[in-house]
């Protein structure tokens, strides 16, 4: 027999035991599943769609998160450990001034999403077109609108999860923040007290002298009532806690003298001297009513409220000022949150179009820019509200409605390219 019969023979052998092998129930079950797969898969290139869009999920949620970790640093150092210090400076407890810090975690939480959200896209996909990766999406057969539906996809991930903070988390955190702020007054009084500096208190201001401890040098109040206003100079004060239920402090003044002018006839008034006298200041003057305000509300709670506040002001006319506040507050519950699904459209249309070259720096420098804008914007808006008593829907979803004309002008733009 030749070498040449002996490797045909061989193979033969081979062939007919692995038919026999396929032949067996398990081997053909696994045969069977593996050519569904291929067919599923591969024949219809799916495998390699589901890398690439994972791909771009991944990316895009990796610069989110960096973006995230930058703006939660800014707006926690700006309005936390500035509250933070002044707590601990005035000796407050350092456990309550932790959970007062924790407290507060919602608010940057569901203000730093929408604008991480901005920044982060449009670094990643900046990065993607500089570095020609676009080219390969577009050469696997990706159009722009196919490139958008992951970035859409998760910005309306972001603003979900976001929207559930600022509902939910955020009145929680208030309300217990509120109460532990309540707390920490009783027991440190003192945190209220800034020497030579004046505090508002409900309808009073109060000049404040110089303080040392719990003791003031002098005082000057200044208290406007519906009948009558009244001026109270006193001399060395002590800020005691609070000694009956309601009252959050009191002040033990030395040498004080009261003059109240009724509103009506100035020329009327009463004079009284003390030697030792005690003004009692409220919970209620500092923290507000032992009503719920609107940031301690879920959106369902203000719904109702502001369904029986439409009803009351319809026979009050003088409401309709204060319900126009308390709309106000429940469209702030969804256009910042949902502003990232604006600002994902907005990302996707600058970063293709401006991100050929050094597209992460252009990214992160226009992100910064347009997010300053959108910040003044937000403040303009709430500021025209409260003061000039403007439409609260208009004056808060007009920054989102300007991101989103921007987004749309953009994006066609892009297709037509």
């Amino acid at each position: 027999m030749t070498f040449h019969n002996l490797i045909k023979k061989f193979k033969a052998s081979v062939k007919n035991r692995l038919i026999a092998f396929s032949k067996l129930p398990f081997v053909r079950h696994v045969i069977k599943a593996h050519n569904f797969i291929q067919i599923k898969v591969f024949k219809k290139g799916e495998l390699k769609n589901h890398i690439l869009i994972k791909y771009i999920f991944k990316d895009l949620f990796l610069y989110f998160l960096v973006s995230f970790l930058f703006f939660f640093m800014i707006f926690f150092v700006n309005q936390i450990l500035l509250t933070v210090e002044d707590l601990l400076a005035k000796s407050a407890p350092f456990t309550d001034v932790m959970r007062i810090m924790f407290y507060s975690l919602p608010f940057i939480i569901a203000q730093s999403s929408p604008f991480a959200t901005l920044v982060g896209f449009l670094m990643s996909l900046g990065g993607m077109m500089s570095n020609n990766e676009i080219l390969i999406f577009r050469a696997a057969g990706f159009s722009f609108i196919r490139i958008l539906v992951p970035t859409a996809i998760l910005g309306l991930a972001i603003s979900i999860a976001s929207f559930f903070v600022n509902d939910y988390l955020l009145p929680l955190g208030t309300i217990k923040y509120n109460r532990l702020m309540r707390e920490i007054m009783n027991s440190t009084p003192t945190i209220e007290l800034e020497s030579n500096s004046v505090k508002s208190l409900d309808s009073s201001n109060v000049v404040i002298g110089e303080v040392s401890g719990n003791t003031v040098s002098d005082l000057i109040i200044f208290d406007s009532k519906d009948d009558s206003d009244r001026l109270i100079i006193a001399g060395q004060s002590s800020l005691q806690g609070a000694k009956s239920e309601g009252v959050l402090m009191q002040f033990d003044m030395n040498d004080s003298t009261v003059l109240s002018i009724e509103k009506n006839n100035r020329r009327k008034y009463d004079v009284m001297n003390s030697k030792k006298s005690i003004l009692n200041i409220f919970d209620t003057t500092l923290l507000g009513n032992n009503n719920r305000s609107a940031r301690e509300m879920t959106t369902y709670d203000l719904t109702k409220t502001i369904k029986k506040m439409r009803a009351d002001a319809q026979k009050d006319k003088s409401l309709r000022r204060r319900l126009n506040l308390w709309v106000m507050e429940y469209h702030k519950k969804f256009s910042l949150p949902f502003g990232s699904i604006f600002f994902a459209f907005f990302a996707f249309s600058i970063a293709f179009l401006f991100g050929k070259h050094n597209g992460q720096t252009i990214g992160l420098f226009l992100g910064l820019v347009v997010c300053v804008l959108y910040w003044a914007m937000q403040i303009m808006g709430q500021l025209f509200v409260q003061r000039v008593g403007l439409n609260a829907f208009w004056c808060i979803w007009v920054p989102n409605f300007v991101i989103g004309f921007f987004a749309l002008l953009f994006l066609v733009i892009l297709i037509k390219k």
